[in-house]
């Protein structure tokens, strides 16, 4: 992994860390706004480094299509409950083009999504969820887990496997944070079991869909964007 992919993370890290603890300090600040005030200040790592990379004019449109691409796969199964590939084409673009452009991509694609599906209070904690999905991916991909095209199908069931216990374990629980904070009367370690509970059907068939997702579509698309790099020179 490069020495910047890790500033990166270990910034993030340590913001969101810091974040945490001046919350907990100030008892008043209601829990909801802790937790957007927390999710915007880890995100900015992300989104200052990239300003600062001054990407390429293809780069950007890379990722739009990817983002869109994202975007779309979750639109196309909407009519299929809690069956949602779009954090497995997240991944897929973390893999590719690195754990920033991953990260970004899923912040876009939640967002994006969002207008199509509902904005509210739960759209950061979806931006951040998707997006450390998207980081998550791109961390693996830069340590050399998996290749950026060509995978083997021992690595596609690897892939396939990793998406689903980080979207049952993580993505989900971010999910469910939000629904806690706007559902629960009271924040009790009763209520929060409740709802992490609740939402674990609801993580088991989201995972599945990413699981899904990678084990079909990470060779033809990992394929595509290796090809569009190497065309316009972006390797």
């Amino acid at each position: 992994m490069s020495k910047s992919a890790y500033r990166l993370v270990l910034a993030g890290l340590a913001v969101l860390v810091l974040a945490a603890t001046a919350v907990i300090t100030v008892q008043r600040v209601s829990p909801y706004v802790a937790a957007v005030l927390i999710i915007a200040l880890a995100t900015a790592p992300f989104l200052i480094s990239f300003e600062r990379s001054r990407p390429d004019a293809r780069e950007v449109v890379l990722m739009a299509v990817l983002t869109a691409l994202a975007v779309a796969s979750r639109a196309a199964f909407a009519f299929v409950p809690h069956f949602k590939p779009m954090a497995g084409v997240v991944m897929i673009a973390g893999i590719a083009l690195g754990p920033r452009a991953g990260f970004l991509v899923g912040v876009l694609a939640a967002l994006a999504s969002g207008f199509l599906f509902g904005q509210g209070p739960w759209t950061p904690f979806q931006m951040l969820a998707f997006g450390a999905a998207g980081a998550a991916a791109g961390l693996l991909g830069a340590c050399g887990a998996f290749p950026r095209a060509g995978l083997s199908l021992g690595q596609r069931v690897g892939l396939a496997a990793g998406g689903f216990v980080l979207v049952v374990l993580v993505l989900g629980p971010i999910l469910d944070t939000s629904t806690l904070f706007l559902m629960a009367s009271s924040l009790t370690p009763a209520s929060a079991a409740a709802v992490y509970l609740a939402g674990l059907p609801v993580n088991t068939v989201h995972g599945a869909a990413t699981a899904l997702t990678l084990l079909l579509a990470a060779n033809p698309l990992l394929g595509q964007i290796a090809r569009v790099r190497r065309k316009y020179g972006l390797e």
